[in-house]
């Protein structure tokens, strides 16, 4: 028998399509007898017959269509488009959202139990599980609200030219630096308070409570040593567990030949396991020695510019009661809930997300299950579902705990956000497909969940991440790796590269946009992959070959597999150079010619035309770190004559020479009380 079609049929309601397919549906020709899971079609005037079946994983329905014999059947393809038409037809894409409620007549149980069953059930057997179910859903409307309203987005800075009576008599005190969002935000903090600066931080949760854990390796973890943040005993106390290899396979049973791989093996990326909550309680310890003041269980609401100074006006979710504070600069690191990251950058402000969710898990697994020596970094065990490629992560955590993260690359649509609700809901269904368990034997420690977003920049300046007196950090300013999207791990690598820019801006009190748009964690090594990524997302209402990401997932980690180590790790950590980027897209080219065309149905012209400007960047990048290569080293030597005289082009000078080295994979050694 030859396969002759595959198909995603993107509904959970296997039985229906079954059904429909026995009952409804009409071959044009030919003789139906019915299967258990399906029909055989027999073509009576040649006797040749097609089985057509299908099969239910991840929580989405698959079929497949065999001819007995090799031989074409004359009339076969025109048979295959009427059902592909009519399987379309019949069960399009669905994108649901999340039901409006009131949780004042009814808990959040209550009200999302008929829609989301299962995600209700073990939230309610976690410790916190209504206030944190309560936080999935109010991450999820406040991400809607800002896709599907780019050109009208809430309005929460505003410049003023002159004080007003009222807030002339503000007493509030005057900070160096406010930070919204105590996430991220708390340890780029804390260097700048550690720096002599008053800063005041504004959380909207209780301080220290996380939605998501960290990962991360210890090589990167150095770099918090390097800046005098903590000590190695401190960065021994909040490391949970370091695990001895991480692997990365995608499923391939139903991949062709060419796009099978082996396991990639990176025992050095994200191999070490955090206490997040450990790490913020005491970064916020650092931060307050410093002087510094956390305002926690504090909602943003807004900021006014003023030529001198800003005003940030918040509200104390407990009291309801209002309060402001006066500064020289607020740091936006409200990650992608920020309405400050919508408001400066409207349509462009995300290009993609990964809708990530996952749960802290203490024990319950079978001896055997999974053996927490070992991590798993990307790992998908199924095609396309339901429109997205699902991607499982697995970390072993302290003692017997396992963090495990189910997520999809995105495209940001108004008509498709992506739920956090939907996708709970698949993980709560799957994850005994992914790993053997029983869920109601596993103990349920916390939720992780979040919108991790990513911006496609073809050059340093194409997304704006700063206003007077305003700038943007973490996922708020979107500059992440696309591949790996993880935040912290991009924070921590670019750390020293913003918080030395901050400390010379704030010096030489170079506060407006265009200074303010230098600080940035931009890296033009890392926009080129952005085709990567994008050949990791289903457009919106497009049905693609159910196995066509892991194809190309195979086959660019299949040939990580087979070079040196060290490769794949830079790959992943944000470091590859201009030689080693062509040299893998060559060698992706030549292993499998098809890549290219498979790409094709992921991308656009205008996509081939924003990809050719920012491989131009990485290249002139390049080529300028190759031909100023001596020039950081010889700015430090002239700094104390440059800085006092050309405060305004010294800090396009560090900047520049950040561009030349952490922006293209080559970071500088941290120099300490720079």
């Amino acid at each position: 028998m030859q396969q002759i079609l595959y198909l995603e049929i993107p509904t959970p309601h296997t039985a229906s399509v079954c059904n429909w397919l026995q009952q409804q549906f009409e071959p044009g020709e030919g003789k139906k007898i019915i299967t258990p899971d399906g029909f055989r079609l027999l073509l009576e005037t040649t006797g040749e017959e097609l089985s057509i079946f299908v099969w239910s994983v991840q929580r989405t329905t698959y079929l497949k269509v065999f001819r007995q014999g090799e031989k074409l059947i004359n009339t076969e393809r025109q048979f295959l488009e009427r059902l592909k038409i009519a399987l379309i037809n019949q069960f399009p894409y669905q994108y649901p959202a999340p039901p409006d409620i009131n949780l004042s007549q009814q808990s959040i149980f209550e009200a999302l139990a008929p829609y989301y069953p299962l995600t209700v059930q073990y939230f309610q057997k976690m410790p916190q599980g209504e206030y944190d179910l309560n936080r999935v859903y109010w991450w999820e409307k406040r991400w809607r609200s800002g896709v599907c309203n780019p050109k009208n987005p809430k309005k929460v800075v505003f410049q003023k030219e002159e004080l007003t009576e009222n807030q002339g008599k503000s007493e509030a005190i005057c900070y160096d630096l406010i930070y919204v969002g105590g996430a991220l935000g708390i340890i780029h903090a804390a260097v700048m308070a550690r720096l002599g600066y008053k800063v005041l931080l504004i959380e909207r949760l209780p301080f220290g409570r996380m939605n998501r854990e960290w990962n991360i390796s210890r090589e990167e973890l150095q770099r918090l040593i390097d800046l005098d943040l903590f000590t190695p005993a401190e960065v021994e106390s909040f490391i949970a567990r370091e695990y001895q290899d991480g692997y990365s396979k995608f499923f391939d049973a139903n991949n062709p030949a060419i796009a099978k791989a082996a396991i990639l093996h990176t025992p050095k990326v994200l191999n070490v396991a955090l206490n997040a909550e450990k790490l913020l309680h005491l970064s916020g310890v650092k931060f307050r020695e410093a002087g510094g003041e956390i305002w926690d269980e504090t909602e943003f609401v807004r900021a006014d510019i003023e030529p001198k100074k800003l005003i940030v006006y918040a509200e104390h979710q407990p009291s309801k009661s209002q309060r402001q504070a006066n500064g020289r600069l607020l740091v936006d690191a409200m990650g992608s809930a920020s309405p400050i990251a919508w408001q400066l950058n409207g349509n462009r402000t995300f290009d993609s997300v990964c809708p990530t969710v996952g749960a802290v898990i203490d024990g319950g697994f079978a001896p055997g299950v999974w053996d927490a020596k070992y991590g798993d970094v990307l790992n998908s065990h199924g095609d396309i579902s339901r429109g997205r490629q699902l991607i499982w992560e697995l970390f072993p955590g302290a003692d017997s705990e396992i963090t495990i993260y189910l997520f999809h690359y995105h495209q940001v649509n108004a008509e498709n956000p992506g739920s956090l609700l939907e996708l709970y809901e698949d993980f709560f269904t799957i994850l005994p497909e992914y790993r053997r368990c029983d869920l109601s034997e596993l103990v349920w420690k916390k939720p992780t969940f979040g919108y991790i977003p990513g911006h496609f920049s073809a050059g340093s300046r194409d997304r704006t991440i700063a206003f007077d007196r305003l700038v943007s950090i973490g996922d708020a300013a979107s500059l992440q790796s696309p591949l790996v999207f993880t935040g912290f791990g991009s924070l921590v690598r670019n750390l020293s590269r913003l918080t030395d820019l901050l400390d010379a801006a704030l010096k030489h009190d170079l506060l407006k946009s265009h200074h303010l748009n230098q600080i940035r964690a931009y890296q033009s090594n890392i926009s080129v992959t952005w085709l990567f990524s994008k050949g990791m997302m289903v457009p919106t209402g497009k049905f693609l070959p159910p196995e066509r990401i892991n194809s190309i997932l195979n086959t660019f980690f299949g040939i990580l597999a087979t070079v040196d180590g060290s490769i794949a790790e830079k790959f992943i950590k944000d470091r590859v150079d201009w030689l080693t980027f062509n040299g893998l897209a060559v060698k992706a080219a030549i292993t499998n010619p098809s890549l290219l065309l498979w790409i094709l149905d992921f991308i656009s012209v205008d996509d081939i035309l924003h990809w050719l400007g920012s491989y131009l960047s990485f290249t002139l990048w390049s080529l300028a770190s190759f031909i100023f290569g001596w020039l950081p080293s010889f700015t430090r030597k002239i700094q104390p004559w440059l800085e006092p005289r050309y405060p305004a082009f010294w800090l396009w000078l560090k900047a520049f020479n950040y561009a030349i080295t952490d922006g293209i994979g080559r970071p500088q050694n941290i120099i300490k009380n720079c």
